[in-house]
């Protein structure tokens, strides 16, 4: 750890799967001693099963009530960084829960790199069975609309290493910060 930093509010890391989120989340919290939520994780470890095994037996409707609710318990606390599953803010309910301790951070990378980062995966049960570029662009451009809308900034992580990224959002969201005072 660097620098204990105070944001005055919480992180919330979107975007699709393999775009960054769980890694930028961690190098946040190294740099300036943040807590992590890992939504995915925190779930899964709650519900004591994974998430494709939540989706199977419970359904896809359960799993994603269960994130509303983990995002409206996070509400009172600050300077914790939100690692959100990428379906999280397909959920209007679920994008104003966020804002209301939070700045949004979009984490966006080309359908190639996350190809290239999600391949040897099969935790990710919405694309298992079927990971390609061709499938993954058109996913991404379904929930583009929903993510754009949620986003107070946007990074992108192609071809950047993690401090870098990090740098860049942080000057984004202070940058946010100002403008929303």
């Amino acid at each position: 750890m660097r620098d204990k930093k105070d944001f005055g509010c919480n992180i919330v890391l979107i975007g699709f799967m393999g775009a960054g989120k769980s890694t930028i989340a961690r190098t946040l919290s190294e740099r300036y001693g943040l807590e992590v939520v890992e939504m995915d994780q925190l779930i899964s470890e709650r519900e004591n099963m994974s998430i494709p095994m939540i989706f199977e037996t419970r359904g896809e409707e359960y799993f994603r009530s269960l994130e509303t609710e983990l995002l409206i318990e996070l509400q009172d606390r600050k300077n914790v960084v939100i690692s959100c599953g990428g379906g999280v803010p397909m959920r209007e309910r679920n994008v104003a829960e966020m804002k209301k301790n939070g700045r949004v951070a979009l984490l966006s990378a080309s359908p190639e790199v996350i190809l290239e980062r999600v391949k040897d995966s099969h935790d990710r049960p919405v694309i298992e069975g079927r990971k390609t570029v061709e499938y993954i662009r058109s996913l991404m451009e379904k929930r583009r609309e929903k993510y754009m809308a949620a986003a107070d900034f946007i990074v992108n992580t192609d071809k950047k290493s993690a401090e870098e990224i990090c740098r860049e959002l942080v000057e984004k969201l202070e940058e946010c910060n100002k403008n929303i005072k």
